[in-house]
């Protein structure tokens, strides 16, 4: 990891089984990858795992994988990052950000308790007519970016 960017994740969610055929290409700087569900078929992620990086994938309302959990919280340089597909009414205590998918609506916002929800966008079947995913960069306790990527 190149200490001067500190850790840099790309966030991706509702692939419905279909991506643009470069988007492995472009996630090849990454740390992490985090898939905030509808992969539906498993098998969807396979080029993703060859890019032999860490990939952590909720469960989404379009997925019968059943390895993969509704939720997770993520610890990344002491900040909690929860991932879950729907966006439940509000966020876990302890929570800094939530994180989601579902809405294939990008999303940047601050809620009454302070916890920062952020929503990558969709990647098969955007409502907001086009296809995004994000970069989340973290450094020094901080989240230092968040970065959509239109494709």
């Amino acid at each position: 990891m190149d200490l001067r960017w500190g850790m840099r994740i790309a966030v991706l969610a509702d692939t419905h089984d279909r991506y643009p055929a470069d988007l492995p290409g472009r996630l090849g700087g990454a740390d992490e990858i985090w898939h905030l569900g509808d992969v539906c078929d498993p098998e969807t992620l396979a080029e993703f795992e060859h890019l032999d990086i860490p990939l952590h994938v909720v469960r989404g309302n379009n997925d019968n994988y059943q390895a993969w959990p509704l939720e997770m919280t993520l610890v990344r340089e002491n900040l909690s990052f929860h991932l879950v597909h729907i966006p439940p009414r509000c966020a876990p205590t302890g929570a800094h950000f939530l994180l989601h998918g579902h809405t294939h609506i990008p999303r940047d916002d601050l809620d009454f308790s302070r916890v920062r929800w952020l929503n990558p966008g969709c990647i098969s079947f955007p409502r907001a007519t086009i296809r995004t995913f994000a970069w989340l960069t973290v450094e020094k306790g901080a989240l230092k970016r968040w970065e959509l990527v239109y494709l």
